[in-house]
């Protein structure tokens, strides 16, 4: 009589790992952000990054205090800060860098963006 042994794959749990974000803040426009937030009253629950159409170029910029994720939101973790990206703005922001700097001329938030074919006179706007 012969037997039979069956055996159960085992299964693994599969992993999920965090999605990169598509734009990255730098630990020190993180700072200056927090930092702002905290003088708010309410404190926001993060800040939302984005692309919105206008300027000479015909997109500019967008970063704003919010208390919640919209529908369509992406949310990241950035050192404890909350980012959120809509879905269209993930796009046009694929690879951007924020930097805080502290210059003669005055202070901002700097956007280093690869996907930006051109910027108009004034550098507020851009084309991709």
């Amino acid at each position: 009589m012969a037997t039979t042994t069956t055996t159960t794959p085992e299964i693994k749990p599969v992993e999920s790992k965090p999605k990169a974000a598509p734009v990255t803040l730098t630990p020190r426009a993180i700072a200056k952000v927090k930092d702002i937030m905290a003088q708010q009253n309410p404190v926001p629950t993060g800040l939302r990054v984005g692309v919105v159409g206008g300027g000479c170029s015909g997109f500019s910029y967008s970063m704003q205090f919010e208390n919640a994720s919209g529908l369509m939101d992406k949310v990241f973790d950035m050192e404890g800060l909350k980012v959120y990206v809509d879905s269209t703005s993930v796009t046009y922001l694929n690879g951007c860098i924020v930097d805080y700097v502290e210059t003669l001329e005055g202070a901002g938030f700097k956007f280093e963006n690869p996907n930006v074919k051109s910027t108009c006179g004034c550098g507020s706007s851009f084309n991709v």
